[in-house]
């Protein structure tokens, strides 16, 4: 599995294993103990997480979630150090902290909520999914 088959459901808590699509939409899994079925249509909006992206001040203008994602991975390993109910200086502080180029202006702090939710749910039922493959090691060695 991998960020392309993973999305999420706006107006949905949490994320979706992308079973397979339909005539009409796509049929997703919950990523969760309950492992609930959807079937998203038309009129839901589904996102993949291999499309999203973090907004950012460099060159390119973002970075990709499945980047930002194996970066909190490297660095904390599932224990971000936040408190239970961060104020809106600390979410900020722990993601300059994790993209120092972020585009404060433009990613908002309910998306950093989102993001560490997120982080959370791979961290905990798919964790082999935020492991750096093989590829980016080579490649990270030879620079």
């Amino acid at each position: 599995m991998n960020f392309k088959d993973i999305a999420t459901v706006s107006g949905k808590p949490g994320l979706f294993r992308v079973l397979k699509p339909t005539r009409t939409g796509v049929i997703l899994e919950s990523l969760d103990a309950k492992k609930a079925k959807l079937v998203a249509g038309i009129s839901h909006r589904v996102s993949i997480l291999a499309d999203i992206s973090i907004y950012t001040l460099n060159e390119e203008g973002a970075e990709p979630l499945e980047s930002v994602m194996k970066k909190i991975e490297a660095e904390f390993q599932g224990d971000l150090g936040l408190d239970s109910n961060p104020d809106e200086a600390e979410l900020r502080a722990f993601m300059k902290h994790i993209l120092p180029e972020v585009d404060e202006s433009r990613v908002y702090v309910s998306d950093i909520k989102k993001l560490i939710s997120w982080y959370s749910i791979i961290h905990q039922q798919i964790p082999e999914v935020l492991q750096a493959s093989d590829e980016e090691t080579e490649e990270k060695e030879t620079e």
